[in-house]
């Protein structure tokens, strides 16, 4: 994250923007699912995937680097929630292991830029620390 980019809005935020790729991908994989699923897992993953780029929103909104880092971390765990979902997608034969795998390196690449950010956060925190 660059110290002299300014963002305007939560939406400018890299990490966001990837939460949100992440998030539509999501969408069409559960479309495939049974319907028996509509009301269960389905509704997990999207819930689970929604609150990746919900959480760091929220967190851009609140101002203050240490908020936006505990909501980072927040949406960092629900993007492992969103991991686990697609794993039990596949226990469930609803995808095959190339599409849990293709899901898992999405993951893996918003991973990187919520961690990135999260260690830009940190860095922030302690020079305002020091």
């Amino acid at each position: 994250m660059e110290n002299d980019k300014v963002y305007k809005s939560f939406t400018d935020l890299e990490v966001w923007q990837g939460a949100r790729r992440y998030k539509n991908s999501i969408y069409q994989l559960v479309k495939s699912f049974p319907a028996v699923e509509k009301y269960r897992l389905e509704d997990q993953l999207i819930r689970a995937s929604r609150s990746i780029g919900s959480n760091i929103s929220e967190g851009y909104g609140r101002y203050t680097y240490k908020d936006q880092l505990h909501f980072c971390i927040q949406a960092r765990g629900s993007l492992y929630e969103t991991i686990n979902d697609c794993i039990n997608a596949f226990d469930c034969n609803y995808i095959s292991e190339s599409t849990l795998n293709e899901y898992k390196q999405q993951a893996l690449e918003l991973e990187k830029l919520l961690n990135g950010y999260i260690a830009w956060l940190k860095k922030m925190i302690d020079s305002k620390n020091n």
